[in-house]
This record gives C-alpha cells, sequence and structure tokens, in this order.
C-alpha cells in the first residue's frame, strides 16, 4: 500500500511545480515592501458617511499608512436623550511605523468602553499620558496583549472616541496621539 503511493506523490510534486504553486526559499523569510493604503481618501469617504468628527492624522516621514476599514460596533453608543443603546461606527486605519511595528487608530462615535472592548477585549485602564495637554487613557491586558490608549476629540459634526493600539513603542503611540490630535476634524 505505502509503496503505491509514491508515484502519485511524485506527481502531485511535479503538478504543483509547473502551475507554480509551490515555492522554495532556502535563505528564509525576506521583509518585503508593506501595501500601500491612500488614508486621507478612505478617511474623508468615511467623514461623508457618520455623524461624528473623522480626522487625517498627519503622520511624519517614515510612516506608512497600509490598511483601513469601516465597521459597526452593535450597541456601541449610548443615545444622549434617552439612554438607549445605539450601533456605533468605527473607521480604523493602519500604519506601520520606523519601527517596523503596526499601529492604528481607530475613530468612532462608540462610548469608550465599547470601543476599547471591541478592539481588546482583555483589557483594563491602568493609567493615563498626558500628550500636550489631552488625556489619553492607558488600557493593558496581560502577556500578549497590546495596550489600547483612548481618548475623546471634539468638534466637527460632534465628539470623536479615538483609541490607538498596536505593537509599537510608547514613542510611537505618542507619535500617532499627536499626528492624530492635532489634525482638524473633516466636516
Amino acid at each position: 500500500m505505502f509503496w503505491s503511493l509514491i508515484p502519485l506523490v511524485a506527481v502531485c510534486v511535479v503538478l504543483a511545480g509547473l502551475v507554480g504553486m509551490c515555492s522554495f526559499g532556502g535563505r528564509g523569510s525576506m521583509d518585503g515592501p508593506a501595501p500601500s493604503y491612500d488614508a486621507a481618501k478612505a478617511l474623508t469617504a468615511d467623514a461623508a458617511a457618520v455623524s461624528f468628527g473623522i480626522r487625517v492624522p498627519k503622520v511624519p516621514d517614515g510612516w506608512q499608512a497600509n490598511s483601513g476599514s469601516r465597521t459597526g460596533i452593535e450597541s456601541g453608543r449610548t443615545e444622549p436623550g434617552s439612554k438607549d443603546k445605539q450601533r456605533a461606527i468605527a473607521s480604523r486605519v493602519g500604519y506601520i511605523a520606523p519601527s517596523k511595528m503596526y499601529m492604528s487608530v481607530t475613530q468612532s462615535d462608540a462610548d469608550e468602553t465599547a470601543l476599547v472592548q471591541s478592539i481588546q477585549k482583555e483589557v483594563y485602564p491602568t493609567g493615563a499620558e498626558d500628550i500636550d495637554g489631552v488625556k489619553w487613557i492607558v488600557y493593558q491586558g496581560g502577556e500578549g496583549t497590546e495596550p489600547v490608549w483612548t481618548t475623546r476629540l471634539d468638534g466637527g459634526k460632534g465628539p470623536t472616541q479615538v483609541a490607538i493600539t498596536g505593537a509599537g513603542t510608547d514613542d510611537d503611540f505618542r507619535t500617532l496621539a499627536i499626528a492624530t490630535q492635532t489634525a482638524s476634524p473633516l466636516g
């Protein structure tokens, strides 16, 4: 039985090689270019579609936007007058920092806790960072959990809950916080 499988395996290997479905790189993994993403265009489109102030972070040279999305957070916000829970909207853009670490900025009309829990479920507030007069609440969790920094920024169409997370350094978090809080809200 075993010997009858050898020709079958050989045929599969040859076909995979001919089709180009397999490759071998004896030198290990290589860093390739990060995909590019037009954050300004995406955030401008999001700003036109939501009822809160979206900002386009002014990231310094060396930062590259590489991904983005717009999602919902069920029962993520509390309606001011009635206290009813409503669906919140979140707009997220991912960046590669000069440290080669992934970071993201999420802007939403969600309540603080709902936004943070939509990003990282196993975190809790551990302190605060004052970034040029803006108070960012720092959430952390156990080992292997990325921190989340969050603040509420006013302006534009209404207040926006902003959250930053990623595998970057504290300096990466500060840089992204400054780039976001100093940008003017669209709309």
